[in-house]
């Protein structure tokens, strides 16, 4: 074929790359996750995760308005309570900091998508995603009404859509009856349908005090190692009645979100998590990389790969550049 065929002629000038691009990232692919406190006035940097932040209410509004104004429509509420318990209470509580937050959030901006996670590591003084059985093991079908709960709780004060992060097995179904019972039926659930236990998680936990007190979350979090099992798990929350599955993390699984982006037709969530953003951030900092670059590349392969949405601290930051 060669010289008749130069794949190069349509890579000679800036216009021409951009007129043949096959992969493009907008503002509103992404979702910006934030972590919500109680009290006024704080804006408490997370030291594992320069950039981001502890927001107390008025702060989180004022953190949304500029996420809106540079054109991300959707954030994804993480809460810090002030009491943790056995059950989690705070999760499911009409005073919630969560509660506080979409209430806030949806006076202030109406139309920005407000998106709460569902899950009780946060919120138990154990640091397991469930209600424990025997002091040890979490009790995977006693965790479903508390899940239940909260999602009618965030339902309750103004969700656009919940997002249930626990993987417990037959939490969609249970909840998207629990949501249709309460007058929600148009109420979509995000499900983190295929979500891996892994390393990549661990700036997280700071930010959200979220680690569990002991063992680990392999016994309901997926093991790193399998692909046929993930497309399981997304086959069964859509069965149960997931509008958006996601894949979590992101980069270290771009292999996952291609297979269920060619098995499956509803949108497609991928995580761009803590520890894909730490690194990026502590690299760029030392001046090793080039933070910028590296930072949009890594969400383009993400959408590349098949992701509709991209969950990312970056968030802000990329939309502003690709507004320039």
């Amino acid at each position: 074929m060669y010289p008749i065929s130069r794949l190069r002629r349509l890579r000679m000038t800036p216009n021409l790359r951009a007129l043949v691009r096959e992969t493009a990232l907008e503002p509103a692919d992404f979702i910006a996750p934030l972590f919500v406190v109680h009290g006024s006035g704080i804006r408490e940097e997370i030291k594992t995760m320069p950039g981001q932040y502890r927001l107390s209410v008025d702060e989180l509004v004022k953190e949304c308005e500029d996420l809106y104004s540079v054109g991300v429509l959707s954030v994804m509420l993480f809460g810090i309570p002030e009491h943790k318990d056995h059950t989690g209470s705070e999760a499911y509580s009409h005073n919630g900091i969560v509660q506080q937050g979409i209430r806030a959030l949806k006076a202030a901006l109406p139309d920005l998508i407000v998106i709460a996670d569902i899950c009780m590591c946060e919120y138990t003084d154990h640091g397991h995603c469930g209600i424990l059985h025997d002091h040890y093991t979490v009790d995977n079908d006693a965790t479903l009404p508390y899940l239940c709960r909260q999602a009618v709780s965030f339902a309750e004060a103004g969700a656009d859509i919940v997002a249930p992060s626990d993987m417990m097995d037959g939490r969609i179904a249970a909840m998207r009856q629990a949501l249709d019972e309460a007058g929600y039926e148009q109420l979509p659930i995000m499900s983190y349908a295929a979500k891996f236990s892994s390393a990549f998680y661990g700036p997280f936990r700071d930010a959200a005090d979220s680690a569990p007190s002991f063992g680990d979350r392999r016994s309901y979090q997926m093991d790193p190692a399998n692909i046929r099992e993930a497309m399981r798990e997304i086959e069964g929350d859509i069965t149960e009645g997931a509008d958006i599955v996601m894949v979590k993390p992101a980069l270290p699984y771009l292999d996952v979100i291609r297979w269920a982006r060619d098995r499956y037709d509803l949108p497609l969530a991928a995580y761009q998590v803590s520890g894909e953003y730490a690194m990026i951030q502590a690299a760029g900092l030392n001046g090793w990389i080039d933070r910028e670059r590296i930072m949009m590349e890594s969400l383009l392969s993400i959408k590349r790969a098949g992701a509709d949405l991209i969950l990312t601290y970056f968030a802000r930051e990329a939309a502003e550049l690709l507004r320039r």
